[in-house]
């Protein structure tokens, strides 16, 4: 379970890495507006001097920024999606849920936060020494619905 746990904000993490490079590479090809935080990413010189393939050097330029990047946390899903949507993004996607924005985001978090202590800490209560935290298929499975639930939320709000 705590591998699903790891493995599904993994997932998360992926997702929004991928619909950000597409999202922005649709602004360069034109079908999308620029955003603000668009104008404002720094790209390299190699992608301006590309004559044939812009598109290509633009798209392993963000990747290449990107790449050391967590898009993990709420806020930091937030300035990703940003570079290439213009609405804000939580409100929107917990409209699309159907659930309260602060609380969505609170529950990411929790999610987040036991992911690191799993995957940085050996999940160890560090109060009894050698003691995992307890977790359930019901921690699990409810952490697994949620990620997929705002995946598919943004997925349905920023259309790509």
């Amino acid at each position: 379970m705590r591998a699903q746990l790891v493995l599904a904000v993994s997932a998360l993490d992926h997702f929004v890495h991928e619909v950000t490079v597409q999202g922005m590479c649709e602004v360069i090809a034109g079908r999308r507006a620029p955003t603000d935080a668009f104008r404002k990413f720094k790209t390299s010189c190699h992608v301006v001097l590309q004559s044939t393939n812009q598109h290509i050097a633009f798209e392993e330029d963000i990747r290449e920024k990107h790449g050391f990047l967590s898009f993990q946390q709420p806020e930091k899903i937030s300035d990703a999606i940003r570079l290439f949507f213009d609405k804000p993004i939580w409100r929107v996607v917990a409209q699309h849920m159907g659930k309260d924005e602060i609380m969505l985001k609170s529950e990411l978090r929790l999610i987040v936060d036991r992911r690191n202590k799993i995957a940085h800490e050996a999940d160890v209560d560090p109060s009894y020494p050698g003691a995992r935290w307890p977790i359930s298929s019901l921690d699990c499975d409810g952490a697994l619905d949620l990620i997929e639930s705002i995946c598919e939320a943004i997925y349905a709000e920023v259309k790509i």
